[in-house]
C-alpha cells in the first residue's frame, strides 16, 4: 500500500468519512462560530476523522490536530471567486493559493482541489481544469490523494432538477481528471452521483439547517444514497455544543444510527 493509498484509507478506515469544514474565512471572513480560529478549531470533537482548513490557519488551528486520535488536516490549495457570495461575483474564477510542497511542509495530510465548470464561459473553465489538474498532479507526484470539490456556479439560481444535473456531470468529470474523493451537494437523486463515481463521494451540509436534528436526517440521506461520507461546517460549528453534534454526525454516518436516537443520546435539540 502507497502513501496515497495510506491516507485514504485512515480518512475512510472502513467505512465512511466525517469532516468538519472550517476554512469558510477564506471566502466569508469571519462569520459567526467561526470569529477566532484556535477557539473555533478547539470545538472539533477529536472522534472525526478530518478538519478541512484553509492553508494560511492550518498552525492556528493547531488544536484540532493535537489529540493522539487526532483527524486529518486536509488543506484547500485553491481559491476561487464562486465561494463569495457576499461580492456577488458571477466568473467562478479559480486561483491557486498554495503549492503542495509548502502546505505538507506546514502538517497538511489530505490536498482539496475545487473545480468549478459550466461558468458560462468555455476559456474560463478550460483554465480551471487547468488548476485542478496541475494541482491534482503535484500532490500525486508527492504521494498524496486528492479530495477534489466540485462546486456549481450559480446554485443558488437553480432548481433542483438543474442543480442534480449539473452536480451528477461535474462530479464524474473531476473524478475523470484524477480525483480520489469527491465533496459536492446534495441532490434530489444523490445516488445517481454516488452511483457514477467511481471515487467516495463526500456530501455536503452547506446551508445552515433550521434544527440539528434536520442536519442528521441530511447526514442520513446522503449515506442511504451512497455517500463515501460527510463534509459538515456551519451546522457542526454554529451549535450550542459542536462536540455532542459532531460526535452524534459519527454516530450517523459511520454506524448507521437513526438521527432521533442519535440526537437524543446526546442531548441535542
Amino acid at each position: 500500500m502507497d502513501g496515497r493509498e495510506m491516507r485514504l484509507k485512515r480518512l475512510f478506515g472502513d467505512g465512511r468519512a466525517v469532516v468538519i469544514a472550517i476554512d469558510h474565512g477564506m471566502f466569508d471572513g469571519p462569520i459567526a462560530g467561526m470569529e477566532d480560529l484556535p477557539a473555533t478549531a478547539a470545538k472539533i470533537n477529536p472522534a472525526v476523522d478530518a478538519v478541512l482548513v484553509s492553508p494560511g490557519m492550518l498552525r492556528h488551528g493547531a488544536a484540532a490536530f493535537a489529540a493522539r486520535r487526532r483527524p486529518m488536516a486536509m488543506v484547500r490549495l485553491n481559491w476561487n471567486t464562486v465561494y463569495c457570495f457576499g461580492w456577488h461575483y458571477r466568473h467562478a474564477i479559480s486561483a491557486g493559493c498554495v503549492e503542495p510542497e509548502e502546505a505538507l511542509r506546514e502538517g497538511m495530510d489530505l490536498p482539496l482541489v475545487s473545480l468549478t465548470l459550466q461558468t458560462g464561459d468555455e476559456d474560463r473553465d478550460a483554465a480551471n481544469v487547468e488548476v485542478f489538474s496541475r494541482l491534482a498532479a503535484r500532490c500525486h507526484a508527492l504521494g498524496l490523494p486528492v479530495i477534489g470539490e466540485y462546486f456549481p456556479t450559480g446554485h443558488r439560481a437553480m432548481t433542483p432538477e438543474q442543480l442534480h444535473e449539473n452536480v451528477r456531470t461535474g462530479a464524474r468529470i473531476i473524478a475523470e481528471l484524477g480525483a480520489d474523493a469527491i465533496k459536492t451537494f446534495h441532490t434530489q437523486d444523490f445516488a445517481a452521483v454516488t452511483s457514477t463515481c467511481p471515487v467516495p463521494v463526500l456530501g455536503l451540509g452547506a446551508e445552515k439547517r433550521p434544527t440539528q436534528l434536520d442536519a442528521l436526517k441530511l447526514a442520513a440521506a446522503e449515506v442511504a444514497a451512497g455517500a463515501g461520507g460527510v463534509v459538515f461546517g456551519r451546522n457542526a460549528i454554529q451549535v450550542s455544543d459542536p462536540h455532542a453534534f459532531q460526535a452524534a454526525l459519527c454516530e450517523v454516518v459511520r454506524d448507521g444510527a437513526e438521527p432521533a436516537a442519535a440526537a437524543g443520546r446526546h442531548g441535542l435539540k
